[in-house]
This record gives structure tokens, sequence and C-alpha cells, in this order.
């Protein structure tokens, strides 16, 4: 992996993430340049960057240094759950309500 991939450097921290969750530095990359949505982070002047690959949600955190040059600070990745996916559900449903559902065949 490279520290300085894309034009942006990844900090030590990023790079471990990264081969911990099995994300590609081109997939994180993809997600910090081109993202789905974002929004600030907890740390300041950092931004959370979000992109979605099939049923993962890669999500990217980045700020400016001094000099205006990006960081990459960390990476992480999330299950998605589509509609069509078994594990969506549109309401949440009580567990004995899902239990009698099971029992009686309701979907």
């Amino acid at each position: 992996m490279d520290k300085n991939y894309g034009g942006v450097v990844w900090t030590n921290h990023a790079l471990q993430r990264l081969n911990e969750r099995r994300v590609t530095q081109g997939d994180a990359w993809a997600t910090f340049n081109r993202p789905d949505q974002s929004r600030y982070a907890q740390t300041k002047g950092a931004w959370i960057y979000y992109k979605t690959y099939g049923d993962q949600r890669i999500e990217v955190v980045a700020k400016k240094d001094e000099k205006g040059k990006w960081i990459i600070l960390s990476v992480w990745s999330r299950p998605v759950f589509q509609k069509t996916s078994p594990h969506y559900t549109k309401t949440k449903d009580s567990l004995i309500l899902k239990i009698l559902k099971t029992i009686f065949g309701v979907k």
C-alpha cells in the first residue's frame, strides 16, 4: 500500500485499517474522490465520505493539513441491506410478532 496513493497522504492508521477490514486502497480512494454522500466528522475539520459498493458501504475519514493537503485518517466498511435483501425490514416488528409470523408463515 502506498502512503501517497491518489495524490493524498494516507496515515499508518488508515493503511492498517484498510488491511484489517479488507478494503482496497483503490475503493477507499474512489470513495473519497467521488462519494455518494459526505458529512462533517467529530474530528475538527474532518469529513466522512461514503460510497456504496453492492452490499457494502465504505466510509473514509479525511481532513486537510495546515498546508492544504488532504490526509486520509481512517477507513471502514459496513454492510448495507437493500430492500430486496432478506435482512431488510420495512418496519421494526416486536419479537413476539416476529415469532408469530414465523410460526404462522406470514411475511
